[in-house]
């Protein structure tokens, strides 16, 4: 373990120390890739930042990985979006684990009430066969179509306090999540959390936890603002959009927070998801998961595509994935941002690396208009940076196949 932790490490220092090394990947070969060439010519405007990860392995078949970035700037803030549910999930298990309650499990009834009238109580859930909400049932649908209202029941359970304080432990410091999602709350009742109860099939309560707040104000120190105006309601308000009370997730935190699923042999004990391998398999089996391959829920194909949040190489196409592929990520779309966090995998050529991205098309600077370049400039450069990444992989020579076992799953 010792050996390759100093071998990774290695590898990273031995890129991230040389700029032109850095960029490498980006520097040629992009004639066939139009929209991605135009956006990283263009990198001011469209705030585009890349992570890209090449994964080798050692004789005891363990990853090394070599990391390129393009335009990283950890500072310049994005609006994350959805990309945030990922951590919370994995700090949902994490939180169960460590209450260690005999019958409390990430499948046990969810009961969240409602104290405040901005609060709303999830006593049932419609869409599950036991028609009740779990942990587990909420992060599947996380997972699958970025569930808000399942993001949101997580965010009340966990907390600002745990949910902040934990990323810091493990080494993300450029994270602060601080609301919930589609519900216009102020900064202080997203300080507010609803108060839970587990029960058993028969009602009996296995734990209660009390409304809650927090004191602390988590928010964003530099005050971010984007745009040039927005709507509020039917208001166009000639100003920028204040994000100081607004989520941040930064590409490295992100993209770390990827690695620490997929590979937590990578990274030292305080810096993981303490969850065991059941629940790590939980997260890995919905992340991969097509909406269509899903009974509860029930997802429409017509509706939802395997491509509805994969991005990658798939972003333009409505068709069915081949089923050599599985890409394990998660995704976010607002505010003109789109960004996905993959571990790309394909079985059958023994391919797999990491790619981590955020754009921002945003022509007008109007935000909440709805008028956006998602499908002229978005999609396509994602499904570009995929394609060009795959192809990449395709024709690098690796000395040890990659050893894919471990992460193919039954859907």
């Amino acid at each position: 373990m010792t050996r390759y932790l100093f071998l990774f490490i290695l590898a990273t220092l031995s890129v991230f120390s040389c700029s032109e090394k850095q960029n490498a990947p980006f520097q040629s070969d992009l004639e066939n890739y139009p929209t991605l060439k135009k956006v990283l010519e263009d990198s001011s405007k469209y705030q585009v930042q890349i992570l890209y990860t090449q994964i080798d392995r050692n004789e005891h078949v363990n990853p090394l990985m070599t990391t390129f970035q393009f335009n990283l700037d950890d500072e310049r803030y994005f609006y994350p979006a959805s990309t945030v549910k990922l951590p919370i999930a994995l700090l949902a298990l994490e939180w169960l684990e460590e209450q260690n309650i005999k019958g409390l499990t990430a499948e046990t009834i969810m009961l969240t009430d409602s104290v405040r009238p901005s609060q709303f109580a999830a006593l049932v859930d419609s869409t599950a066969e036991s028609g009740m909400p779990s942990i587990a049932y909420y992060i599947k649908k996380i997972l699958l179509v970025s569930d808000n209202d399942a993001f949101n029941r997580l965010y009340e359970l966990l907390g600002q306090d745990f949910i902040n304080q934990k990323l810091k432990e493990k080494g993300l410091t450029h994270t602060v999540i601080n609301h919930r999602l589609s519900m216009p709350m102020s900064p202080e009742e997203n300080r507010q959390f609803n108060p839970i109860r587990f029960v058993d099939k028969s009602g009996n309560v296995i734990l209660e936890i009390p409304a809650r707040s927090t004191e602390t104000v988590y928010s964003n120190a530099d005050k971010p603002i984007i745009g040039k105006a927005y709507f509020s309601g039917d208001s166009l308000i000639n100003e920028p959009l204040n994000f100081t009370f607004k989520n941040k997730f930064s590409i490295s935190d992100f993209d770390g927070v990827l690695k620490r699923i997929v590979f937590p042999q990578a990274f030292l004990g305080i810096e993981r998801f303490e969850i065991n391998e059941e629940h790590r398999n939980l997260v890995l089996k919905y992340m991969s998961m097509f909406p269509g391959e899903s009974d509860f829920p029930s997802y429409p194909q017509s509706e939802y595509t395997d491509s509805y949040s994969k991005f990658y190489k798939f972003g333009l196409d409505k068709n069915p994935i081949p089923s050599q592929f599985r890409i394990f990520n998660k995704t976010g779309w607002a505010y003109g941002h789109l960004i996905d966090g993959s571990y790309f995998v394909d079985f059958e050529n023994g391919v797999e690396f990491f790619v981590t991205a955020v754009i921002y098309t945003n022509e007008n600077q109007t935000l909440n208009d709805d008028t956006y370049e998602t499908e002229e400039i978005g999609l396509p450069f994602f499904t570009e940076l995929g394609e060009y990444l795959f192809q990449r992989e395709l024709k690098r020579k690796k000395q040890i196949p990659a050893d894919l076992k471990g992460i193919k799953f039954d859907y």
